[in-house]
């Protein structure tokens, strides 16, 4: 059985002589030393969901349906009230002054859809969900629950890491539907009650604006941003060691990576969406 990705700085250290002398040097052979781990990992998530497909979907299943307990509320009140404040009312203030304000609705398409919703989606599992389960596999680590599965023959990866991973990859994507419904919600209301546009003019210029493309663009990037969102955390949570404060060392690590790669890989994801369907940039 393969080991598991543990970062040891020290062995880098030891490897290159040049990160001794140099502090920022090493920080960098660091980052890429635990990036190339992560990709391992995700590497090895990815063949042990093809190669065994079976045994994990009970796991899978009670995974999903915790990560839904306990990010729902959470999810619908920070994007209502994302959408309400962000598009909703500064879109609003903006086309009031050209006094087309029925026009926000396609402002909240581009705003909402492509990137509010999505990136909140994101953010609030990252940090609920992403947090608990370096949480977990980390105290389990330093416990040594990990090393007695590993003497016992059973690999921990398809454990504990893969079902996470699943259910996460699947219930970012599934709650940003929800997302989605409650930004454009908060939206509407900041357009209609509040700045008084005319509501069937708000819906049919949305609608008029919105393609398959902004939906199926928004959920298939969710979907990835959940894959992220598993495997870095699940990694540092395998990797933590020093007791209860490397623990929470490693949660820290695991969010502020996960941040960093959701605004990389939306960015990208956004960039080439945009250029591969050049006719979801004409406003109608």
């Amino acid at each position: 059985m393969s080991t598991l990705p543990v970062s040891n700085p020290e062995a880098v250290d030891d490897a290159v002589e040049p990160s001794r002398r140099s502090p920022l040097l090493g920080s960098v052979v660091n980052t890429l030393v635990q990036a190339g781990e992560i990709s391992r990992l995700l590497g090895r998530v990815g063949w042990l969901a093809v190669r065994h497909p079976w045994g994990y979907w009970g796991d899978v299943r009670d995974q999903m349906f915790h990560i839904l307990r306990i990010c729902f509320i959470p999810l619908v009140v920070s994007t209502a009230v994302f959408g309400f404040g962000a598009p909703g009312l500064v879109g609003e203030n903006l086309f009031s002054l050209f006094g087309i304000t029925e026009r926000l609705g396609a402002f909240l398409n581009m705003a909402t859809i492509r990137e509010f919703a999505p990136w909140v989606n994101a953010m609030v599992i990252a940090g609920v969900v992403g947090t608990s389960i370096t949480a977990d596999l980390g105290a389990r680590r330093v416990r040594g629950e990990i090393d007695a599965l590993e003497v016992l023959a059973v690999d921990p990866v398809r454990t504990l890491v893969l079902p996470r991973v699943i259910a996460l990859t699947v219930m970012t994507a599934l709650l940003n539907v929800v997302a989605l419904t409650c930004g454009l919600l908060g939206g509407y209301v900041a357009g209609v009650p509040v700045g008084g546009a005319s509501s069937a003019a708000l819906l049919n210029n949305l609608f008029n604006n919105l393609t398959t493309v902004d939906v199926w663009g928004s959920v298939a990037k969710t979907a990835l941003f959940g894959l992220i969102i598993g495997v870095v955390c699940s990694y540092k949570g395998l990797a933590a060691d020093g007791g209860p404060i490397g623990v929470g060392r490693a949660v820290n690590q695991a969010v502020v990576i996960a941040f960093a790669s959701i605004w990389i890989v939306n960015f990208l994801f956004t960039a080439t969406m945009l250029g591969l369907n050049p006719a979801i940039q004409v406003y109608r």
